[in-house]
């Protein structure tokens, strides 16, 4: 009979953790070594309907209202039952919420892998939550990272150096391809009046101020003042949208920035960009980045996280310091004066996506740690828990 294996998610919204967990589960499911389970913390988002797809039946719920209140007990012993009647060998958490609550429910029921994940560098997560997560941790006999950069961090923090393993994020460039033509592309995108300009494009949330969308917009600023004929196109959605429609307005930008909200015809969006950009304060390994390489745009990318990972600077795009939109305008400005030397780069962007970030790398590296994983765990009681109610997560 094969291996037991649950993977956990907070939810199925269409952010990037979400998306990496539905295509590695995808992933294990195909390649047939394990008896793939799938659950989840809010059983909603875009992203649902992909997941049930998969064919794993009634997708669990642990709906959780606190780390501290009797629901948690509840949704715990719910858990730690699924985990034992299901003979399951390994437990893998994708986020911060489901690290706490399945690495605690792992332990209880003695699961010999139990693999928490970490996707993000510092700017995100309070001191008692990373103190929280930290116990997380320490009952985990294996934390996935997605970026050496991100692994480092916990390293500085305390989490032992041999528990820690690097599987970047892939992506398939069939998401990011489209035989669609430029012509066609604006109407879906709702860009029709903008039909004979350049773009240059960002694709972040609107949530988070990590993403630091004001210095692209300072950047886009100063590259409009060069090139007028150049439309600054912003995808994602968030709570930041009024206040950033408000300093584009600020910036003399006028219509030169276009609001474009959630955007699922990804592959469209980039296949009009001339140039992409990430202007992040803090990273863990950007998704945002591969999708921009394997639809071969040439990229200007803060250096945070995984950055250099992923791009090689004067190949694939240019690196600049975070918060510096001086620096971001020039090398936008550069590559808006060469397109010939940013569709190379671009290129050479797609192939090594296709090289170094494909599904199947990721898929032998996790199946790899897993294997080592199960070969030298040792069976681990409950009473090894640590209270959680003391770090105030």
């Amino acid at each position: 009979m094969k291996p037991g294996i649950l993977h956990i998610v907070d939810s199925f919204e269409q952010g990037g953790t979400e998306r990496q967990a539905i295509q590695l589960v995808r992933l294990l499911n195909e390649s047939g070594d394990y008896l793939v389970h799938l659950a989840c913390l809010q059983r909603r988002g875009l992203l649902l309907a992909e997941a049930e797809a998969l064919g794993f039946g009634e997708i669990s719920e642990y709906p959780l209202t606190s780390f501290y209140d009797r629901n948690f007990v509840l949704q715990l012993g719910r858990l730690v039952r699924f985990l034992k009647q299901n003979d399951i060998r390994i437990l893998h958490s994708h986020d911060f919420y489901t690290n706490i609550f399945g690495m605690t429910a792992a332990t209880l029921a003695r699961v010999p892998g139990r693999i928490a994940s970490k996707r993000e560098t510092h700017g995100f997560r309070s001191p008692m939550q990373l103190r929280a997560e930290r116990v997380a941790y320490s009952l985990a006999n294996g934390v996935v990272v997605n970026a050496a950069a991100v692994g480092q961090d916990l390293i500085v923090a305390g989490v032992k150096a041999e528990k820690i393993q690097t599987i970047h994020n892939s992506v398939s460039t069939e998401r990011v391809s489209t035989e669609i033509e430029r012509d066609a592309a604006l109407p879906i995108l709702g860009l029709s009046m903008h039909g004979g300009r350049r773009f240059v494009t960002i694709v972040a949330n609107l949530q988070h101020e990590v993403k630091d969308h004001p210095t692209f917009l300072r950047a886009a600023a100063r590259v409009h003042a060069a090139c007028p004929e150049v439309t600054f196109l912003i995808a994602g959605e968030g709570r930041l949208q009024e206040s950033l429609r408000q300093l584009a307005a600020q910036l003399g930008l006028g219509d030169a920035v276009v609001f474009l909200g959630r955007c699922e015809r990804v592959a469209a969006l980039l296949s009009v960009s001339e140039v992409c950009v990430l202007s992040s304060k803090a990273e863990g390994f950007s998704n945002a980045i591969l999708e921009y390489m394997a639809a071969a745009c040439p990229v200007v990318v803060t250096d945070v996280g995984g950055a250099r990972e992923a791009v090689v600077e004067g190949e694939t795009g240019h690196i600049v310091p975070a918060g510096d939109h001086e620096a971001m305008a020039g090398r936008i400005l550069e590559l808006l004066g060469n397109p010939k030397r940013g569709q190379l780069m671009g290129q050479r962007g797609r192939e090594l996506a296709e090289a170094k970030f494909s599904p199947k790398t990721q898929l032998d590296r996790t199946l790899a740690l897993y294997d080592r994983v199960l070969a030298k765990a040792p069976q681990t009681s409950g009473s090894a828990v640590v209270s959680l109610r003391s770090e105030g997560a």
